[in-house]
C-alpha cells in the first residue's frame, strides 16, 4: 500500500514528478528512506527536467523527459541511465547513475537518479580562477579533448553495449540521413527552405573522402563545451552531461565536433559556450588533435574530414529551429541565431575543404 505520508515539495509539479511515488519506488530499490528534502530544479541546455534533493543522508538528481513527452522521450532517457549504467566504473568522466526506472508507469515517465556533479557549467559561469588565466582556460580545452578520447578508447562489447548503435555502414548513412533531415523542414509552413550556400557541395566532398577504414566505439555526439561540466578548483572536466545522442558509431567524429565547435571570440557561435567562448584561450585544433592522440591510437590524419561532417550535422540540426520559428514553433529570435551559426559552421566547413 502506498505510504502517501510523503511530503510533495513545495513548487515541484506533481505531473512532472509525484515524489509519494518516487518515494516508494526508492524504498523497493533499497536506498535509503526519509523525506525529501532541498527539493530543487536544475537548468541546463536540455528540455530534459532535472531536480535535486536529499533524502536519507543522500544526495540525488532526478532526470526525466519534459513535461510534455515527445514521441522519443522515454526511449532517450531509457538509453541514457543504460549507457551511463554501463560506463560507471569507467575512467570516463560522466555523471554516475544510482538507480534507474525504465519502466514510464511509475511516475508517468521513464527517469532515473544519479549522483550531483561538483561543478560548474563554462557557458554559464567562470570562477575567478578559470577567468582570470587563459593558461587555465587552454587546460580546460583539451581536458575535454581528453574525456571524449577516453571515452572513445571504452570496448562497448565488453561493457555490454553491443546493440546500443548501429555501427554497420556508420559513416556511409551520415549525408543521406542528414541532407533528409534537411529536406523534412519544408513540412514547416512558411518555411522558404534551406538558405545554405554550398549544403549539396559539403555532402558530396564528404561522400567523395569518406575514410575507407575506422574503428567502432562509443560517441557522444554533442560534446561542445557546454555540454561538459568542470571542476571548480581547476581545469579538469567534472562530467560530460546531456547524452541524448549517443550511439556506437565513429568516436572521431566527437573530436571533430570539438573542433567544429571550438569557440572563437567575436563569432555568433562563441554565444553558444557563453561565458568560456567569450573568454578565449582555448587550444588551437592542432593542440587538439594532438592531445587526442595522447589517450587513443586511432589514425587522426582524418581529421579535418570529421570536423567537416560535425560541421554538417550540427549545421543541419541548428537549421532545423530555424526552420521551426517560421512556423511560430519556436522563437524567431532563437531561430535566426541559429541559423548565423549554422552559415558560421557551413563556412568552416568549406575552408577545411579546400
Amino acid at each position: 500500500m502506498l505510504d502517501m505520508s510523503v511530503a510533495q515539495p513545495v513548487g515541484v509539479d506533481r505531473e512532472l514528478v509525484d515524489f509519494a511515488l518516487v518515494g516508494k519506488w526508492m524504498d523497493e530499490q533499497g536506498l535509503p528512506a526519509g523525506e525529501f528534502e532541498d527539493v530543487t530544479s536544475l537548468g541546463g541546455g536540455t528540455q530534459n527536467v532535472m531536480l535535486r534533493f536529499g533524502r536519507g543522508g543522500r544526495d540525488y538528481v532526478l532526470r526525466r523527459g519534459p513535461k510534455h513527452l515527445r514521441a522519443k522521450s522515454n526511449e532517450v532517457i531509457r538509453r541514457e541511465a543504460r549507457l551511463l549504467g554501463a560506463i560507471n566504473g569507467t575512467d570516463v568522466r560522466a555523471p554516475r547513475v544510482i538507480a534507474a526506472c525504465p519502466d514510464d508507469s511509475v511516475i508517468g515517465a521513464v527517469f532515473y537518479l544519479m549522483e550531483p556533479i561538483d561543478g560548474f557549467n563554462p557557458a554559464n559561469e567562470l570562477p575567478e580562477l578559470h577567468a582570470g588565466d587563459p593558461a587555465v582556460r587552454k587546460e580546460m580545452g583539451l581536458s575535454a579533448v581528453e574525456a571524449i578520447a577516453r571515452l572513445g578508447a571504452l570496448d562497448y562489447q565488453a561493457l555490454g553495449l553491443a546493440d546500443y548503435g548501429k555501427p554497420d555502414g556508420f559513416l556511409e548513412r551520415q549525408v543521406p540521413r542528414w541532407l533528409g533531415e534537411l529536406e523534412s523542414y519544408s513540412a514547416n509552413e512558411g518555411y522558404p527552405g534551406p538558405e545554405i550556400p554550398g549544403v549539396e557541395r559539403t555532402g558530396e566532398w564528404l561522400d567523395r573522402n569518406r575514410p575507407a577504414q575506422w574503428t567502432p566505439g562509443i560517441l557522444h555526439g554533442d560534446c561542445h563545451l557546454a555540454n561538459m561540466m568542470f571542476a571548480f578548483d581547476g581545469p579538469q572536466v567534472a562530467a560530460m552531461v546531456d547524452w541524448e545522442m549517443s550511439t556506437i558509431g565513429d568516436p572521431l567524429l566527437d573530436l571533430g565536433w570539438q573542433i567544429a565547435t571550438r569557440p572563437e571570440p567575436g563569432t555568433t557561435g562563441a554565444a553558444l559556450v557563453g561565458k568560456l567562448g567569450a573568454a578565449g584561450g582555448l587550444p588551437t585544433p592542432d593542440e587538439m588533435v594532438a592531445h587526442y592522440g595522447q589517450f587513443s591510437d586511432r589514425d587522426l590524419s582524418a581529421v579535418p574530414w570529421y570536423t567537416v561532417l560535425a560541421c554538417f550535422k550540427l549545421g543541419i540540426v541548428l537549421e532545423g529551429t530555424h526552420a521551426r520559428a517560421f512556423a511560430g514553433k519556436a522563437p524567431k529570435q532563437v531561430g535566426d541565431f541559429l541559423h548565423a551559426i549554422t552559415l558560421e559552421l557551413f563556412e568552416r566547413a568549406h575552408r577545411l575543404m579546400e
